[in-house]
Formats: structure tokens, C-alpha cells, sequence
């Protein structure tokens, strides 16, 4: 009895410190995350490659984040859902293509005319209210809302000269789904298909042409080798993309990384803000492989135009809509009145 008891006592502490000890490791392990993008390898590059880099060297084995391009574990069309679901844990993308169920989708990627430059998106969602209201319409639906900052704008790259409203009439466009829904007013056929898919469509003649960057990313992409005119006129100074994560994921993690994140994405957004600047002047200039074209300010006024008939159809759909609306009317009505640079005349 008395061996039994010192079995039963010291085999028994012995015997739980021996099934403890693998928690013990498992919470020493480093968390892994994997992150889709909606970018492909050549753009990912620029876009987000070293941000990862940065976060996973920093972290110093506690966390490590997976990296995968565009459609390579999900459509880019399912990246919310599988998102939410936790399949994947986090994304970068915009709010429109991957097709999120909010309320504030349709003002993601290229919102018709609403931004200039690039500096409006930053200055739109850290002090102009609309990273508030992206965080809070983004929890209700089980993600977390990073942060948001600002890409290329979007321009044609096209198969024929663009000279005029009407050369857009008929025209096969891959591009995103408000920006399609806008620019079928102006008889643009848009066309959905997967992001790897466009060149090949734009060699075989599937697409007549592309509203889906601006000649940055026509270059980096390798639109720049298939396509022979660039429009200089663009629809938006710039789309708005995000970083997201699955809100239970993002919970688990701590708090020190959780900011080691934002700040590494918040280093991404701003890379990204000079490499696009740079990028849509220099390459005009220095690249031959598209001419150039313009339809005349004239003739792009209707387009602005239409674009505020279309701000006021969007509002009309729903009370955050319309507050959203709102934020981009009085930001640009501000930016306007002050002028050179903010608004040329």
C-alpha cells in the first residue's frame, strides 16, 4: 500500500508534468498565419512581399505568416468568405473584388472619380472618419479591419486608341465590379475573370483591353507587352485597398504583435504610395512600349458628371451609404476650395 501510495502520488505528479509539458510547447510554438493577396507574383513584389518579410524576421519565431498570391488557395472572388470562415486568416485586398457583405463594399477599389490622388485615401480614413466606420462594418461580420491605404489609380490600357467617349463603346474590359458597373454607361463590356488570365485573354483577343491599374502595374504585370494604348484619363486617382483578418484569429494574437503588423502593413501602404507616384509619371516619359492618349477635359466632364449621378444612386441605397457619400462629397468640395495643389481648375 505504501509503494502504491507513492506511485499514486509522485507517479501521478510525475505522470501529469509529463502530459503537460507538450501545452508547454505548443504554447511556445510560433502562431502561423496564412495570407492571401489579390496580387500576383510579379505585382506581389512591390506590393507586399517585404512587408511579410519585415513582420516574420521581427517577430523572431513567435509568429510567422504564410504568403500566397493571387488565386492560389481561393478565387479572389471567395477570399472574404474563406476569410470569415477561417480557412485563410488573412487578406489583402480590396473590399470590392473579393466580394465582402458589407455595406461599404462598392466604395472599395475604384470608386467612380471619388479620389485624385493618392493622398486622399490616407487623409479620407484617418481623418476624415472613414476607418471608423470600415472597422465597425467589418466586425459585424467576424473580421477585423487593419488598416486601408491607397494604390494606383485606374486607367485604360487598350488594344485601339482611345480618343473620345465614344471608342469606349463595345469595348471588352477586365475590371472591377463598381468600376464596371460605372463604366457601362458609357458602353464598356466589363469582364470578369481570374487575375492570371488577363494576359493571356488580352493576347488571344477575349478582352479588348483593361481598366484594372494604372501604368504601373500595366508594366509590372506584363498588360504593358499585350496592349499598345494607354488613356491618361483615369476613372479614380487611386483604388482602395485594405489588410484584413479573421476576427477570432486576430484575437489570439498578442497584443505587441498585433501592432508589429500595423505598423509592417502601415510600412507596405507607404511604399506603395512613392512606387505608384513614381511609377505613373516616369513611365509615361521613359517607356515606349504604349502611346499615350486623352479624351479632351471637355469631353471627361460628362464622365465627372455621371460619376456624381452615380455617387447619388449609390446613397440612395441605404442611410451608411449615403453618410459615406457624404465624406466624399465634403472632402472633395474642401479640396476644391483650397485649390493648387490639392484641386487644379
Amino acid at each position: 500500500m505504501t509503494t502504491r501510495r507513492k506511485f499514486l502520488t509522485h507517479g501521478a505528479l510525475a505522470g501529469a508534468a509529463t502530459l503537460a509539458a507538450p501545452a508547454v510547447h505548443a504554447q511556445s510554438a510560433p502562431i502561423k498565419w496564412r495570407m492571401q493577396t489579390y496580387a500576383g507574383p510579379a505585382l506581389g513584389e512591390q506590393v507586399i512581399d517585404t512587408c511579410i518579410k519585415q513582420f516574420n524576421e521581427i517577430a523572431k519565431g513567435q509568429m510567422e505568416i504564410e504568403l500566397y498570391y493571387a488565386d492560389q488557395l481561393v478565387p479572389t472572388g471567395e477570399l472574404f468568405r474563406a476569410m470569415q470562415k477561417g480557412t485563410i486568416d488573412a487578406v489583402q485586398s480590396d473590399d470590392d473584388s473579393m466580394a465582402s457583405p458589407t455595406e461599404v463594399t462598392v466604395f472599395g477599389g475604384y470608386f467612380p472619380l471619388g479620389l485624385r490622388y493618392s493622398l486622399d485615401v490616407p487623409a479620407l480614413f484617418n481623418h476624415w472618419g472613414l476607418d471608423e466606420i470600415w472597422k465597425a462594418e467589418y466586425a459585424k461580420v467576424g473580421v477585423k479591419h487593419i488598416s486601408a491605404g491607397s494604390w494606383d489609380p485606374c486607367n485604360f490600357a487598350t488594344h485601339k486608341p482611345i480618343n473620345k467617349l465614344d471608342d469606349l463603346k463595345g469595348l471588352r474590359v477586365f475590371t472591377f465590379p463598381t468600376a464596371g458597373r460605372f463604366l457601362s454607361r458609357f458602353g464598356v463590356i466589363p469582364v470578369t475573370l481570374p487575375w492570371e488570365d488577363a494576359e493571356v485573354a488580352l493576347q488571344t483577343g477575349e478582352l479588348d483591353g483593361i481598366a484594372w491599374s494604372g501604368i504601373t502595374e500595366d508594366y509590372t504585370s506584363g498588360w504593358a507587352n499585350v496592349t499598345e494604348y494607354f488613356l491618361t484619363n483615369n476613372i479614380s486617382g487611386a483604388w482602395i485597398g485594405h489588410f484584413f483578418a479573421n476576427m477570432d484569429r486576430w484575437n489570439e494574437v498578442p497584443p505587441h504583435l498585433q501592432t508589429l503588423m500595423q505598423v509592417c502593413f502601415n510600412s507596405s501602404h507607404y511604399h506603395r504610395q512613392h512606387w505608384y507616384w513614381n511609377g505613373e509619371a516616369s513611365l509615361r516619359v521613359n517607356k515606349d512600349k504604349l502611346k499615350s492618349t486623352t479624351i479632351p477635359d471637355a469631353e471627361w466632364a460628362k464622365v465627372e458628371e455621371e460619376a456624381h449621378k452615380f455617387w447619388d444612386e449609390i446613397a440612395a441605397e441605404s442611410e451608411l451609404k449615403a453618410k459615406v457619400v457624404g465624406i466624399f462629397k465634403a472632402y472633395n468640395e474642401t479640396m476644391v476650395k483650397a485649390g493648387t495643389p490639392y484641386r487644379y481648375s
